[in-house]
């Protein structure tokens, strides 16, 4: 038995065992999405609820299943204090009641909050050990700083994560306990398309030239342009998020990474995500890589690759440009994320947009997307930065446009129903 072997054995334990190099008073930083740690997770709830802790402070961003099925559950809120830099579905309601704290960031800066605070333990999926004695933790984002940070790193050993390139490696040596749960990773699917989609998709797909380097947000919206991208050629990956409509068109060989000028021929990305096929896809290739996101969506990096194209989604605007992309009815829905960290990157970069991508109206057309004002929410990407909006009926470009261009502009992009009514509300701010 080799060194490597001998220290992987020495470090092998269960769960519950894992769990106990945890203070009772401690931190602990959580893996993002796909390699949230089930039964690490599961092993400290059952501890919490044994009075194993007196106060655990628990870091996440955008949790998942494993984690809101253990950790987050409400019966344990008086020993488990979360922060959690990015709301999901599951915790809306807890965040809505004060018992989880949302904690607004861009996503680039996370890694320095990270090392700029005490983290007693990363806990973490990841790949199987290389001959090397390297993990890798497939998604870079957040976790490599903390792996670096922690006082201890406990990873959960998954021959289901995939091994992806970058900066992922965590050693052998560098970790406190391992353990092994071999289940199938959570898959996210795109939402059904709506009719909506293709007339966007279209759109936005006609903004976008060969050579471009993308980044797509999560959801149905951003994705849509995918499938209006197939007769383009050498589109490039510089991403948040990689997924299955990036993915097919790398098995299509519409994206190559020829023309980046950072980071050629690789699918540089943050987090991925997808079904079990798309997991296989990235595993052990060599063109996909990870980094950190103090590296990947630092603006000023995102800027070196020419004509890169940024589409997100946001849930509304106003008629001077501000956009919310989190927040309904005062309510935290979701987080800032890497929107405004790609809304400056792509306008940095020498022929880049960045793209706000919504549906005009809500609730089956009786609500409007676009408002006078926004009010009693967030605003996600200020008026200053926002460069393109489009909707079915539309793309606008606001750079450079007055705030009369622009209520007139924004206007337009509304449903006809409500477009008389935005024009006069316009007039009574003064916009006309």
């Amino acid at each position: 038995m080799n060194t490597l072997v001998s220290e992987y054995q020495n470090k092998l334990t269960s769960p519950e065992k894992a769990v106990e190099i945890i203070p009772a008073k401690g931190s602990i930083v959580v893996g993002i999405t796909i390699v949230e740690p089930p039964a690490i997770l599961n092993a400290i709830a059952e501890r919490a609820r044994s009075n194993g802790f007196e106060k655990l402070l628990v870091y996440t961003f955008n949790p998942q299943k494993y984690l809101t099925d253990s950790l987050l559950k409400p019966d344990l809120v008086d020993c488990v204090r979360t922060r959690a830099w990015f709301v999901s579905g599951p915790i809306r309601g807890l965040v809505k009641v004060g018992l989880i704290q949302f904690v607004p960031s861009y996503f680039h800066e996370i890694p320095r909050l990270i090392r700029d605070m005490n983290v007693d333990t990363l806990i973490t999926a990841v790949s199987p050990m290389d001959k090397s004695g390297y993990f890798s933790c497939c998604a870079a984002s957040y976790v490599i700083d903390a792996a670096r940070k922690a006082k201890n790193v406990i990873v959960e050993v998954n021959e289901n994560i995939p091994r992806v390139f970058g900066d992922t490696l965590i050693h052998v040596s560098d970790v406190a306990a391992i353990v092994e749960n071999h289940v199938p990773l959570l898959e996210s699917k795109i939402p059904e398309k709506k009719p909506e989609d293709a007339i966007i998709g279209k759109e936005i797909a006609a903004l976008i030239p060969d050579g471009a380097v993308l980044q797509l947000g999560i959801g149905g919206l951003p994705n849509a342009i995918c499938d209006y991208l197939t007769d383009h050629k050498d589109l490039g990956i510089h991403s948040e998020l990689i997924g299955p409509g990036m993915i097919d068109l790398i098995k299509k060989g519409v994206i190559t990474g020829r023309r980046k000028q950072l980071h050629p021929f690789k699918h540089v990305f943050g987090i991925p995500y997808g079904t079990k096929a798309d997991f296989d896809f990235i595993n052990d290739n060599i063109s996909m890589e990870s980094y950190s996101a103090d590296y990947l969506m630092d603006p000023c990096v995102i800027g070196q690759n020419d004509h890169m194209i940024s589409v997100n989604s946001i849930l509304e605007v106003d008629l001077t440009g501000q956009c919310n992309a989190e927040s309904i009815s005062g309510s935290q829905f979701s987080g800032t994320g890497g929107q405004v960290d790609f809304v400056r990157g792509a306008y940095r970069s020498k022929g880049g947009k960045s793209i706000l991508a919504f549906y005009s109206t809500a609730k089956g057309g009786s609500i409007s997307r676009i408002v006078p004002q926004l009010k009693h929410t967030s605003v996600t990407t200020p008026r200053v930065d926002v460069h393109y909006l489009a909707t079915e009926h539309g793309i606008v470009c606001l750079k450079g446009k007055s705030t009369e261009e622009r209520a007139i502009a924004i206007a337009g992009l509304a449903h006809p129903n409500f477009r008389e009514d935005l024009m006069r509300k316009a007039e009574e701010m003064g916009l006309l």
